[in-house]
């Protein structure tokens, strides 16, 4: 059975440690809006207390989380153990986009390595953690991080992925727009 908490426990903490790859959750209010899952890797997310976890947020194809995070806040990260011991970890919480002009950007920055292509961070309060068992989990073994999204965001340049976020990470599919938003 699933058990819930007010915040992540130690043994919660080191959990999320040892994951390579956890999904984001998010949707807009509008009931026939579009629900967003994205899955992030790489070495992308800190636990700054129990209560609180950031992630930097690669340049990518849409910005769904950032376009739900600037309407209603709302937020889940999901981890699941894909080697050892069973088990699916959730967090539940109030996110917001910090952005590169950002003050608090100059504070979370050097918490993550340089990635080319990094357009926000995403720093989460968390109100509620929830486990449950993940018996239904397959096994996988980590190999190791893709290369193709740094590459990618490396031929296209500072200038290129400026008008990329313009482009394409401006508004929502539901059109709700992001922080790229002219």
């Amino acid at each position: 059975m699933g058990k819930m908490f007010d915040s992540m426990l130690p043994e919660h903490e080191a959990f999320i440690r040892r994951q390579h790859l956890f999904f984001v959750g998010s949707a807009p209010l509008h009931a026939e809006g579009h629900v967003n899952l994205s899955p992030k890797g790489y070495d992308s997310l800190r636990i700054l207390s129990p209560n609180e976890v950031a992630y930097l947020d690669l340049t990518g194809s849409g910005n769904e989380t950032a376009a739900h995070l600037e309407e209603n806040g709302r937020i889940t990260i999901m981890f699941a153990a894909f080697e050892g011991q069973p088990l699916i970890l959730r967090l539940y919480g109030k996110g917001q986009v910090i952005l590169p002009d950002s003050a608090d950007w100059g504070r979370l920055e050097g918490l993550f390595p340089k990635l080319t292509g990094a357009r926000q961070i995403i720093l989460v309060s968390v109100y509620g953690v929830q486990t449950s068992c993940g018996y239904g989990v397959p096994l996988f073994s980590y190999d190791g991080d893709r290369e193709t999204l740094v590459k990618w965001a490396e031929t296209k340049g500072d200038l290129g992925l400026e008008e990329y976020r313009r482009q394409k990470n401006a508004v929502s599919l539901d059109g709700l727009p992001s922080s790229f938003a002219e």
